[in-house]
């Protein structure tokens, strides 16, 4: 069972040609919303790929919160979702003719969530609890706690790019980072300016945890027990990268959550996160289970070990 403890947002998106500079007003090719966050985008990516999945957050009592349920109860999510006076939070998303983007978050009712949220009941030796960074800093430690004295594993995605306590990082079994989110990190740990796999090495040796790095266009490298497993990325036609980063830790947890070893999770993960890139919207675009399985047989990448 995963556990999803984390953000939910309505997504505001806006098609550029290119992202606006700072003071620049720019016309949108076109506009849309859709449900997304990072704690329900990774829910969502989780429950399509066949995970039994819990999702809890805050919401407030408005429409867009309506929304939200709504599209983790089609994804097959289990809903602990509190509703708080408070506006669901909300992204503007801006995405240009490279599928690069540019997000701005008003966390809104995510801020209200705390620890006391989680029934104590979902936290067992056979769950995976996931956290990201889009709440209150001190609920993903209380969690964290809560989670390791239960005996379960825990993954936790420093995104948007964060602080993270040096005893919170040793109740974490799989820290998952992208490259400006590891050199944040590192530096807030003291660590000298080094290369990712490098960077990596170290938090990974220092915290005993399985440190894993996306590169976006440059694949995925991992650190654990020493091992450093290196992937290039899964090539697609990239239209909107909305989303990537979350469906490869949705189906990274589901993946290890079934007991799959690390060099098969990471290889399904950045599958799943190169399908995604070609369509827009967050939760629009994750893929399916059977999605992912029809793109893993033409999968011809080789995993690299040092």
């Amino acid at each position: 069972m995963i556990v999803v403890f984390g953000s939910l947002n309505y997504d505001f998106v806006f098609a550029m040609e290119r992202l606006p500079a700072a003071g620049e007003t720019r016309l949108a090719r076109t506009f849309a919303g859709a449900p997304g966050g990072k704690g329900a985008n990774q829910a969502v990516a989780a429950a399509r790929d066949g995970a039994d999945v819990h999702m809890v957050g805050c919401v407030g009592r408005d429409v867009f919160g309506d929304v939200l349920i709504a599209s983790l109860q089609r994804s097959g999510a289990m809903c602990r979702i509190e509703r708080v006076d408070q506006p669901t939070g909300c992204a503007s998303v801006c995405v240009d003719a490279n599928g690069e983007n540019a997000i701005a978050v008003a966390p809104g009712a995510n801020l209200a969530l705390s620890a006391d949220d989680l029934a104590p009941d979902l936290l067992t030796a056979h769950t995976t609890v996931l956290l990201q960074m889009e709440i209150a800093p001190e609920a993903n430690w209380e969690v964290l706690r809560q989670a390791k004295a239960a005996g379960g594993r825990t993954v936790l995605n420093v995104a948007p790019a964060g602080i993270v306590p040096a005893d919170a990082l040793e109740l974490t079994d799989v820290l998952i980072v992208n490259r400006i989110e590891l050199e944040t990190l590192a530096r807030a740990l003291g660590m000298a300016d080094a290369k990712p796999r490098a960077l990596a090495a170290d938090i990974a040796q220092r915290h005993a945890l399985c440190c894993i790095v996306t590169l976006g266009g440059h694949g995925v490298l991992a650190v654990d027990q020493g091992q450093v497993q290196v992937l290039d990325a899964f090539a697609v036609d990239a239209i909107d990268t909305v989303g990537a980063g979350d469906t490869f830790c949705g189906v990274l947890a589901a993946a290890l959550d079934r007991d799959v070893g690390l060099a098969d999770a990471l290889r399904r993960a950045t599958v799943a996160a190169a399908l995604c890139c070609m369509a827009r919207g967050a939760q629009p675009s994750i893929p399916t289970a059977g999605q992912i399985d029809e793109a893993m047989l033409r999968d011809q990448r080789l995993l690299r070990t040092f």
